[in-house]
């Protein structure tokens, strides 16, 4: 392994302030208030973290829509039956709301078989009857609606929880059926997730259907910042040679609280032995096996200092075994007892709405592909419990080996999870609003904006601790005017910035294209980026939305790399990337759209890697970058000469191919291939 084994690439604190976990007269917690008052919407989107609260919040929405507004029933859709639990009986009455929630046995279809063991006619009877709720799964519910037709769900709501699960995409059958219940008109539909996006291609709704949402946003800034007790979160990569099985203490602290997800038996971490003897050997590293929990099968394990802890193995897929581990994660007492487990070993599960406050350590060995799973993973570790105070996320990856065959893979396995790094970090920092420098900008209330206050003669920024928001003030801003194009740019940025931040040329040039000019990413590859995923908005509002973007990945690396090279800030108890940020941004004499285009938004990332993997493993997958570097494109010389066009209007003439600056040789460059191109044409 590096010398460097602990190398976080953010690390973010928070304020304590109670206000997320607090209750209003209605046992309401912040954001179950702020998605209330959007009751009377007929489609509502809600995105907000794990822990928060979704799951009370719909009942309180769905709640009001039985009573007050007229809706016959309410169906709640699962993915998995295990996640059906978050929606059991609760008495809201002794909280203070007007209504209790209660859920029928019959009608929980992730408990109940169904009528003569079919779930489908389960559902039919029900919306023949008149019971009021119904929780069954998402495949449940899709076969219901094949079987049906759209129509039977005519003045209902149906909620969808984890509604990352929906695309656009002609197979996602839930996607289309929301399609056609959105056509029709005639339903309610409240969706509900913690990460709204989906680390594909595929949107989760197209456009004008998501037009048609009313959106409730609750990030994880407001979550964490709101807690009672958890005030530090640290996100880390770390790189491993040989078998991960040999090196996992070197990240693993058996004192933590933590779940671990082994790598795939296909993927290329796995040791090649099987699952079983991967967990096996990892127990088998935490110290001296002394047998199995006669009442909840946890594996019992004495460690090098002498104390036991309890391990809930869920790779043993044994239907004698697994089953009884299961149970005694669901025990009343996993809520209440810190010490009820210490450690949990899974593959596929324990991720998406598993509920175990007390976890301080989420360690995943092996990238994953999906981005959507490593914020659900990360969820897990970002539950507030009493005396837990900092919690952290791990990826154990294995080192690329430029002797390995599948070098290529391993590269792009290595992007992948730093592109899942560089998303998290943008997810977990405050939300940045950004507006034009101009002579009628003004201080706003509320806002905290240095020792010095606000300078009408300069670009602001300013910071609200209590909303966690960032008001930054920027020369030359572009600004959104179509409803779809403000809607992206207040709420859908780190969308566009995963879009980005997954794109192989984009990171693979950004990290290690020594020729780079920045702007080639941030103007030419973002703008490329922005106009497929949104083909239907304007030429303007389309650079509104890249340049939005590309400041709030930039303020965030730049802030990262801030609190990184500073002494000062790393030897304060209380730093993180806030800290990190707010020095950046006082260091900089002017904030304009064209300087923030102009930083390479990986450099810090490279930074990072250089610390944490062999300089061999680095030149490795320098190589596999540089084999695949593109020849200029007719696209990119369009968009070249389109800037180009921009600078002229500027400055009052072309780009000079023979100019200092790189960008603009390179624009001039772009004119050059259109025109050697048109030439060729003229010319046959």
């Amino acid at each position: 392994m590096t010398k460097n084994k602990s190398i976080p690439s953010v690390t973010v604190n928070y304020n304590n302030t109670g206000n997320s976990v607090k209750s209003n007269e209605l046992g309401m917690r912040e954001m179950q208030e702020r998605a209330y008052e959007k009751r009377g919407e007929q489609y509502l989107l809600i995105k907000s973290p794990p822990a928060s609260g979704k799951s009370r919040a719909l009942m309180f929405i769905a709640l009001d829509k039985l009573n007050n507004q007229g809706i016959k029933q309410a169906i709640i859709a699962v993915p998995e039956k295990s996640i059906g639990s978050s929606f059991a009986d609760e008495p809201l009455t002794k909280f203070g709301f007007h209504y209790d929630w209660f859920v029928e046995p019959k009608w929980n279809l992730c408990n109940s078989p169904g009528e003569d063991g079919s779930k489908v006619k389960s559902v039919k009877s029900f919306l023949d009857c008149e019971a009021k709720v119904l929780v069954c799964t998402h495949a449940t519910f899709r076969f219901a609606v094949e079987r049906f037709g759209v129509d039977a769900f005519d003045n209902k709501l149906i909620a969808i929880d984890e509604f990352h699960h929906v695309s656009t995409d002609n197979d996602n059958v839930l996607g289309m059926h929301l399609k056609e219940l959105i056509a029709r008109d005639k339903t309610h539909i409240v969706a509900m997730t913690g990460s709204y996006f989906r680390g594909d291609a595929n949107p989760v709704l197209m456009p004008d259907d998501e037009a048609k949402f009313d959106s409730i946003t609750y990030t994880y800034y407001e979550q964490l910042n709101g807690y009672e007790y958890l005030k530090t979160l640290n996100i880390g990569y770390y790189f491993y040679n040989d078998a991960y099985t040999d090196e996992i203490l070197s990240v693993l602290n058996p004192n933590e609280k933590t779940i671990i997800h082994i790598p795939n038996v296909n993927s290329r971490e796995s040791t090649g032995l099987g699952k079983l003897k991967d967990a096996d050997h990892i127990i088998d590293k935490l110290g001296d096996w002394q047998g199995i929990d006669p009442n909840t099968g946890f594996d019992l394990v004495k460690t090098s200092e002498g104390r036991v802890i309890k391990i809930a193995n869920l790779v043993d897929d044994d239907s004698s075994k697994r089953p009884q581990v299961q149970m005694a994660l669901r025990m009343p007492e996993i809520k209440t007892d810190r010490n009820h487990v210490d450690i949990i070993i899974a593959l596929g599960m324990a991720k998406e709405g598993f509920d175990w406050i007390w976890c301080e350590h989420a360690l995943t060995i092996g990238y994953r592909s999906s981005l959507t799973e490593i914020v659900q993973i990360i969820g897990r570790a970002t539950r507030d419990a009493p005396n837990k105070i900092q919690a952290r996320f791990t990826n154990l990856i294995a080192e690329v080996d430029a002797s390995e065959e599948a070098v290529t893979d391993a590269v792009n396995d290595t992007l992948k999870a730093i592109s899942a790094s560089l998303l998290m970090e943008q997810v977990l920092a405050p939300r940045f609003n950004f507006t034009p420098k101009n002579a009628q900008s003004k201080p706003i209330e509320g806002v905290d904006y240095g020792e010095g206050g606000y300078d009408f003669d300069k670009e602001n920024v300013g910071f609200n601790e209590e909303s966690g928001q960032y008001e930054v003030e920027i020369k030359g801003l572009s600004m959104p005017k179509s409803e779809s194009a403000q809607r992206i740019c207040k709420e859908d940025l780190n969308e566009v910035i995963v879009a980005f931040a997954q794109d192989k040329e984009a990171i693979g040039r950004g990290l290690f294209d020594e020729e780079l000019v920045p702007q080639e990413l941030t103007q030419i590859r973002m703008g490329k980026i922005i106009k497929e995923k949104y083909p239907e908005i304007d030429d303007n509002d389309l650079e509104a939305i890249r340049q939005h973007a590309v400041a709030a990945l930039n303020l965030t690396q730049k802030g990262k790399e801030a609190l990184n090279n500073d002494d000062e800030l790393n030897n304060r108890a209380n730093t993180s990337l806030i800290d990190g940020i707010r020095k950046f941004t006082m260091d900089v004499r002017d904030l304009d759209v064209d300087w923030i285009d102009s930083i390479n938004p990986f450099n810090e990332a490279y930074n990072i890697l250089s610390k944490a993997m062999t300089e061999n493993s680095l030149k490795a997958m320098a190589e596999v970058i540089s084999g695949r570097k593109p020849n200029l494109s007719l696209d990119e010389a369009r968009e070249l000469a389109k800037r180009a066009l921009k600078f002229k209007n500027e400055r009052g003439r072309l780009p000079d191919i023979k100019a200092a600056d790189p960008w603009e040789q390179r624009m001039a460059q772009g004119i050059a291939f259109l025109t050697r191109m048109k030439s060729e044409e003229k010319n046959g």
